[in-house]
């Protein structure tokens, strides 16, 4: 194979871990914007846009390789790792839930790229690259990729009056926003400081590392590994995967996790919280092991399917209300030691000022009781698996698609 600049490269499959996937273009929707239209059936679900976007050329792995008159073929080379590049989303770097594995699809499919959509790093390639040298000189072997990079924001279904005063449904920028990491498939070739390549590729930079104006490019050597440069040694940056705790910016830091029991101020009506059309409404558990369940109102219900909304305010027409419990006095939560994980079950616990207790619901249009639920601390959307007495409702980091996160709001 010459080592020009038309061949010089070749795409290889990534080696995919448990943890990580193949690259997908896009598994999400078609992106909204805010402003755009949405129906009550969006009301409980929750969609990322992308703000903005930069890709950039990465070398991962390099090796500065000599090849002499007698040496040229096929051979195999072991090179060092340049970057190590990381999938995140969020603050904390975790790729968990529907969420952000929609926001990253979302970023391929803007850009018309095979972006990585799970958990995964460079780090886990096979370093190895054999390669056809068919002429002497003095090569940077390489793997490389497209890094990408950028912020996103996040929507919600919500009803906005119009400058004629009517009402309508559109989507919103609601609570959570960050940025993201994440790679193309990786490449891998061998360059020469003679081979002339395009501009901003993954070539050039492999090229540009290879510093070919430093005495070490410029020597001879004997066949095979030539010591690294000072520039590949300074632009070298082994970077760790990104942290699996802290904090998202999709969710808010929970206060006072100790503090006592607060005043509630809560609005006189009393609600049920029911499945629009059908009989089964949010229930709270009479034992403090067991979640909120779907549940049908009878004479022994014992106010366990009653909840006032309590310490409200409203932001932009988005109400943010504690859900206090009329039956065992409890107020709702997804627990603390779950709150992180997909499809963790709502429950009621003592009230008590925790963001893991707050709710904003957003509303149809006026003449509608429809709403959609949504905790501040994880920015999850509440939802059920299927429709059925005793089923757990749940938190789902982008609703639940199919309209089972939109709920009713009915005055007792």
């Amino acid at each position: 194979m010459a080592c020009t600049a038309s061949a010089a490269l070749a795409t290889v499959s990534l080696a995919v871990s448990p943890a990580s996937a193949a690259p997908a273009k896009s598994a999400a929707a078609p992106q909204v914007k805010p402003g755009d239209a949405c129906t009550a059936a969006d009301l409980g679900t929750r969609r990322p846009y992308v703000k903005t976007t930069e890709v950039t050329p990465e070398i991962t792995h390099f090796k500065g390789w000599y090849v002499t008159q007698g040496a040229t073929g096929y051979q195999s080379v072991t090179t060092s790792t340049q970057t190590t590049i990381s999938v995140s989303v969020g603050l904390n770097g975790n790729v968990q839930g529907s969420f952000a594995v929609e926001t990253l699809a979302t970023v391929g499919a803007s850009l018309g790229l095979n972006v990585q959509v799970n958990y995964s790093s460079t780090s886990s390639e096979s370093n190895t690259v054999t390669w056809n040298f068919s002429r002497p000189g003095y090569y940077g072997v390489y793997k490389g990729t497209k890094k990408v990079t950028g912020t996103y924001g996040s929507l919600n279904c919500n009803r906005v009056q119009q400058g004629n005063g009517s009402w309508a449904l559109k989507w919103i920028e609601g609570p959570g926003s960050g940025s993201f990491t994440t790679y193309t498939t990786l490449e891998e070739g061998a360059v020469r400081c003679e081979d002339t390549v395009p501009a901003n590729s993954i070539m050039a930079k492999a090229k540009v590392l290879l510093d070919c104006g430093s005495p070490a490019a410029k020597a001879e050597h004997p066949a095979g590994a030539v010591a690294p440069t000072a520039k590949q040694t300074q632009d070298r940056l082994v970077q760790h995967p990104a942290p699996t705790s802290g904090t998202s910016p999709e969710q808010p830091q929970a206060t006072g996790r100790t503090a006592q029991a607060a005043a509630l101020n809560c609005r006189p009506g009393v609600y049920k919280i029911d499945v629009p059309g059908k009989p089964l409404n949010w229930s709270a558990p009479l034992l403090a092991n067991d979640g909120i369940r779907l549940r049908v109102s009878t004479f022994f219900s014992a106010h366990l399917d009653n909840w006032r909304l309590c310490n409200v305010t409203e932001n932009n027409g988005v109400l943010e209300a504690s859900l206090w419990n009329w039956g065992n006095g409890g107020c709702a939560t997804i627990p603390a030691n779950i709150a992180n994980q997909e499809q963790a079950y709502l429950t009621t616990v003592t009230c008590g000022e925790d963001d893991l207790q707050r709710f904003y619901i957003y509303r149809d249009v006026p003449g509608s009781s429809k709403i959609g639920v949504q905790n501040k601390y994880t920015g999850s959307m509440m939802g059920h698996d299927r429709y059925a007495d005793g089923e757990l409702i749940r938190q789902y980091s982008s609703g639940r698609q199919d309209g089972t996160g939109t709920y009713t709001l009915t005055g007792v």
